[in-house]
């Protein structure tokens, strides 16, 4: 294809606008429509953001022969409905994380992809920094030897208005609370560096935010396949919010990862470039939600929505798929059923 690529979206939350400025600034992409059930919202949404075309129902913007991609930005547990519209009508999807709420409904999301032969890129815009992408590059080159220890620490604050939008900490349409909405992305991040944990056991309370149904702080433990052990920390309900933080330590060689950031970067052995990434300014690139979920920018997702737009024109897979979403839900999920149930969940 020559053209640009046709791309609406589907919702008008907060995350919606950051999709929107990504989209309108990515070389092939150009954002035709919005979705949204609400009359005001909806053209509110269009005309801040140059929109021709708006609809209240994903059925009639699916059905348009300029839309090549269906962007689903709407609460996490109402991903499926509008995905699988979109997919039976042979677009492509760009899901905001997480997928889905359970990992049985990102099944059937990627089933559904599978079937209709089109692309699902699941947002984690963190696997795009250049901090990321150089640790991943030092674990796959075997830098730091056995793993010993891989944790995520997300201690981040949300205010008691962030927790007023009725469906924020609900079980069924945020999929839980600062586990699964806050900590993803470093849930992610570190199973994406580490591989998926064999076995978990969790616990979750509510400190601060008594009034809603799902977690404001949740304590995980976690053994690797190799043996390797862990923590996850995450945690909505303390000030003024910490950079997320991803520690990695091992026989040879330990990092540590805050936000896009590589504050230690320490090996047994030298190489080329150590000291040129231990004295790096520190790369502000992809903003933080550690205090705000506002201070995040657009260039994770501008850095995506490329990926997804060069995946569709090379005919491969985007570089983080629906079953590579999948995982950390999974992980998540696994956490949230130990913590109700009090025994340990293998994954």
């Amino acid at each position: 294809m020559s053209s640009p690529l046709g791309f609406a979206i589907v919702g008008t939350g907060m995350i919606a606008g950051y999709h929107a400025q990504a989209i309108a600034q990515t070389p092939g992409a150009k954002l035709v429509g919005v979705v949204s059930r609400s009359p005001e919202k909806g053209p509110a949404f269009a005309a801040l953001h140059g929109i021709p075309v708006y609809t209240t129902t994903i059925e009639e913007m699916a059905a348009r022969p300029d839309i090549h991609v269906i962007d689903v930005t709407t609460p996490s547990g109402a991903h499926l409905e509008p995905a699988l519209i979109a997919i039976r009508a042979g677009k492509h999807v760009v899901i905001e994380k997480p997928v889905e709420t359970t990992p049985a409904r990102v099944d059937q999301i990627i089933a559904a992809a599978d079937k209709a032969g089109v692309k699902i890129a699941a947002i984690f815009q963190g696997r795009f920094g250049s901090g990321a992408q150089a640790v991943k590059a030092a674990v796959q080159a075997g830098r730091l030897g056995r793993l010993v220890l891989a944790s995520a620490y997300v201690k981040w604050h949300r205010s008691v208005l962030y927790y007023e939008t009725p469906w924020k900490g609900t079980w069924d349409l945020d999929g839980g609370g600062a586990l699964m909405n806050q900590a993803i992305h470093g849930v992610d991040l570190l199973q994406w560096f580490a591989g998926l944990p064999v076995e978990v056991s969790g616990q979750i309370a509510r400190r601060v935010h008594t009034g809603i149904q799902a977690d404001d702080t949740t304590v995980a433990t976690l053994k690797f396949p190799d043996g390797a052990l862990g923590t996850i920390e995450a945690s909505t309900a303390l000030w003024p919010g910490w950079s997320r933080r991803i520690e990695l330590c091992g026989e040879h060689g330990s990092i540590c990862l805050e936000d896009d950031h590589i504050a230690r970067w320490d090996f047994a052995q030298a190489e080329p470039g150590d000291e040129a990434i231990r004295h790096a300014k520190r790369d502000n690139a992809l903003g933080s939600g550690a205090g705000v979920p506002g201070g995040i920018s657009i260039a994770g997702h501008l850095r995506q929505i490329g990926d997804l737009v060069a995946a569709i024109r090379d005919n491969r897979a985007p570089a983080i798929d629906g079953r590579e979403g999948r995982k950390a839900v999974a992980l998540v999920h696994a956490i949230y059923e130990s913590a109700k149930t009090g025994k340990v969940v293998r994954l």
